[in-house]
């Protein structure tokens, strides 16, 4: 097909997945200068990804970064598209017949694996699970099984800490966050005491960020408890720590923690170096503790095992060892490292299609990261398009896309009918003394969505 002049129309892309990854590329394609119009393609009826569905409600900070989301999506060149599954409702192929080139985004919501003896055991769960239990994800569970009275966090990440951190809370601290009330009534009743986190490497390898590790503190029920013998560092740690000025605060809060006196706080979290998971034991197919071998520095910031093993009386096991993107339908897929393959974001033997943040990289990085990604990749799709090395859309108006939808009997969400989802949200929260409560239900999210759109669209 022949390409059109770039300068004749402006250039359509579909964006798919509305979470900082794939807002940050559609800014990044509005402030290139060149035309363009996007679609943001999101599976869930409500924006904003990991942000929404994947912070700890109790960092509002983090949230905030949602206002910055916003302006993106205020911005006219824009448009949301949710509660729209591509691989299910439209696949990959009629998009291209949509749309000048397509960006997948679609971020990563799966755990990881722990590949240890007992991995099977009622009473071990990834970390995803339960922070999609607590951030009210439509797809995840509705109630959640606290009994335990001691358990373990595997993992020295944020997602490890703030797991920990929401368990050793009590419920009413978190009534001023916006968690709604069957979290509420399940912290309500969780016995943990006792949390442990472990890691198989040292305090220099641990990948926390300062501010979240000195925010363990900050509760009145926590008690952080570091082992003064867990804090040893060879040369190759010391250099980590010259060389970063996030390694050497994460280590000097940590040290901070290893010497302090006890403040007495009920709940004791204790995170734990040099200890290594090899098994989960259980009983009547439950889990009971977790074994762990003693490491030990090997002089180049790696690790050696003991042959020291302690068993760790716990009831329940929570894996924070890393996230696992999903595949989408009609897109290369590297299952052993969980990305679409590319290079440089341009999809490996697929023009047109690029990707963009952690589907493309693996679940690592900061937002500097997905803003860098997203900077390389539009760059890429523009010296494709003006190259003349895209395939036009066959059909590229926001109508064709609307009749599409349509035809399909897809109910698809707005920008609009975020607001409107937003606004009851807010109301909730406000008869109970709140800023926000949760709407939790798939069902309800694109009613209250799609009854705003249809307002406004009246207007």
């Amino acid at each position: 097909m022949t390409i059109p002049a770039p300068e004749s129309r402006p250039l359509r892309v579909a964006v798919v997945g509305s979470g900082p990854a794939g807002i940050y590329a559609a800014d990044a394609l509005i402030k290139s200068g060149h035309p363009v119009s996007i679609d943001l393609i999101e599976r869930l009826p409500a924006p904003f990804g990991l942000i929404r569905y994947g912070v700890a409600p109790d960092h509002p900070r983090i949230k905030g970064i949602v206002k910055s989301l916003h302006r993106v999506l205020d911005k006219p060149e824009v448009r949301l598209l949710g509660n729209v599954d591509v691989g299910r409702d439209v696949t990959v192929g009629e998009l291209r017949g949509l749309y000048d080139a397509i960006v997948f985004a679609t971020g990563a919501t799966g755990d990881r694996d722990l590949d240890v003896p007992g991995a099977d055991l009622d009473g071990h769960h990834g970390a995803g699970e339960f922070v999609g239990f607590y951030d009210s994800h439509p797809e995840f569970a509705r109630s959640w099984d606290l009994s335990a009275e001691s358990v373990a966090v595997v993992g020295v990440g944020n997602v490890g800490l703030d797991v920990a951190r929401i368990l050793a809370k009590t419920a009413d601290e978190l009534l001023s966050t916006e968690i709604a009330d069957n979290v509420h009534d399940a912290l309500s009743v969780n016995a943990a005491r006792t949390i442990h986190v472990f890691g198989r490497r040292g305090p220099a390898q641990a990948k926390f960020t300062p501010l979240e590790l000195k925010e363990l503190d900050h509760s009145p029920t926590i008690e952080v408890v570091v082992d003064p013998r867990d804090i040893a560092y060879d040369a190759a740690s010391e250099s980590a720590r010259r060389e970063s000025k996030i390694v050497d605060q994460v280590c000097s809060i940590l040290e901070d923690y290893a010497i302090r006196e006890p403040k007495g706080a009920p709940h004791k979290l204790h995170i734990h170096f040099f200890e290594s998971p090899v098994a989960l034991l259980g009983d009547d197919g439950r889990v009971t503790a977790i074994r762990t071998e003693r490491t030990e520095l090997d002089g180049e910031g790696g690790v050696r095992g003991t042959g020291t093993f302690t068993d760790w009386p716990v009831g329940a096991v929570y894996r924070a060892v890393g996230y696992r993107s999903d595949a989408v339908p009609g897109v290369p897929f590297d299952e052993r490292r969980a990305v679409i393959p590319n290079d440089g974001g341009r999809v490996d033997g697929a023009p047109g299609l690029y990707t963009t943040g952690w589907v493309r990289r693996g679940p690592v990085g900061l937002i500097g990261n997905t803003k860098g990604d997203a900077n390389e990749v539009v760059a890429n799709l523009l010296a494709d398009w003006t190259g003349g090395l895209l395939e036009a859309a066959a059909d590229p108006s926001e109508s064709a896309v609307d009749a599409f939808l349509a035809e399909r009997g897809i109910e698809w969400t707005t920008w609009e009918g975020w607001h409107a989802l937003d606004a009851a949200e807010r109301a909730a929260g406000a008869a109970v003394g709140r800023e926000r409560k949760k709407i939790v239900e798939w069902a309800d999210m694109v009613r209250h969505s799609r009854s705003g759109s249809a307002v406004l669209a009246a207007r």
